[in-house]
């Protein structure tokens, strides 16, 4: 096979591809790097479009990373311009197909375990302890707050829905407490509704902060805890069934799942971006508004954002929000 054309300048005649080493913003070659990373000359002109309000088009074809991650986009009003796009949007935007991913290879499983669980009984025990089957909400509770106790490194929690009762919180807390003391990092990730629920305000409140963190997002999968060698995972629709996983790299992968539905979700102590600057509905409405127009039905909405039915058919009527719904208390939690 021959290789590339070289011109008479010396030149190579092969054109740039965006991996290769063509020059970077400061003329130097740009690195082999994988399609996800970031390379030193990329940081750099990033760093400098921030300062500038945005780059030459040129220049941008010599990092073509930037754009790839979506750290650089066109200038409306002037085709050889771009311009910087703020870190958070860019990851949030490269994150939303593998959240959707992640949603539905979750509920698959959760499916096919509600299937096949049932029968389980009728081949006898597994000799395989990596995946085990717990029937009943206490037998679930002891098995949780056991590895709780046990856990060294890391508890990750996952709650779908809003509602809180003081029993449940309060169990909850006193659970917690031991694990923060002893520096165990403690994460929690609940529905955006779950903010308007007074309990749980209270339950962050009497918490020792030490590494623990809360934050929320539209959408979660069951209810899911990870510890530092265990996973818990909801597979009924009462949550009175759960699949405790043992198995190492299961554990790694559930902790990865949580990992990515962590990057998008929103800070607890932070306020919910509404759709547009200046629009008078809350996130949670326009999310009940975008699952309407994606054509999902009524209860299907309220099971996914974790609301009560009444505030999804309110929102089917098309009309724009009256004032007194303008604040996101108005939403009912489930």
């Amino acid at each position: 096979m021959s290789g590339p054309t070289v011109p008479e300048d010396g030149t190579s005649g092969t054109p740039p591809t965006g991996h290769g080493p063509e020059d970077g913003a400061s003329g130097t070659p740009h690195p082999h790097h994988g399609p996800e990373e970031l390379c030193a000359p990329a940081r750099l002109l990033y760093t400098d479009a921030l300062q500038r309000g945005g780059v030459t088009a040129a220049e941008a074809d010599r990092v073509p990373c930037l754009t790839r991650l979506g750290l650089l986009r066109p200038d409306p009003h002037d085709p050889g311009r771009r311009l910087p796009v703020p870190a958070a949007a860019a990851l949030t935007e490269l994150l939303a197909p593998l959240t959707r991913d992640i949603h539905a290879r979750v509920a698959a499983s959760a499916a096919l375990v509600e299937a096949l669980a049932p029968l389980a009984p009728l081949t006898g025990s597994s000799d395989d302890p990596a995946m085990t089957v717990i029937q009943g909400k206490p037998a679930i509770q002891a098995a949780v707050a056991e590895a709780g106790k046990a856990a060294r490194k890391r508890i990750l929690t996952l709650h779908p829905g809003s509602k809180r009762p003081d029993v449940m919180l309060e169990q909850a807390r006193q659970s917690a407490i031991e694990p923060l003391r002893r520096g165990v990092s403690m994460r929690h990730l609940y529905q955006h509704s779950a903010r308007y629920n007074m309990n749980l305000k209270q339950y962050v409140d009497r918490l020792p902060q030490g590494d623990l963190q809360i934050r929320t997002m539209e959408q979660t999968a069951e209810r899911m805890f990870v510890f530092d060698r265990s996973a818990y995972i909801s597979i009924s629709p009462e949550r009175d069934v759960a699949l405790c996983v043992t198995h190492p790299a299961l554990v790694r992968y559930l902790a990865h799942v949580y990992d990515v539905l962590w990057a998008g979700a929103t800070p607890f102590g932070e306020p919910l971006r509404t759709s547009s600057p200046d629009a008078p509905v809350t996130a949670v409405q326009h999310s009940i508004a975008r699952l309407l127009a994606a054509g999902h039905v009524d209860d299907d909405i309220a099971r996914r954002m974790g609301i009560s039915v009444p505030p999804a058919r309110l929102s089917r009527c098309g009309a724009p929000p009256a004032p007194t719904r303008t604040d996101p208390r108005t939403t009912k939690p489930r």
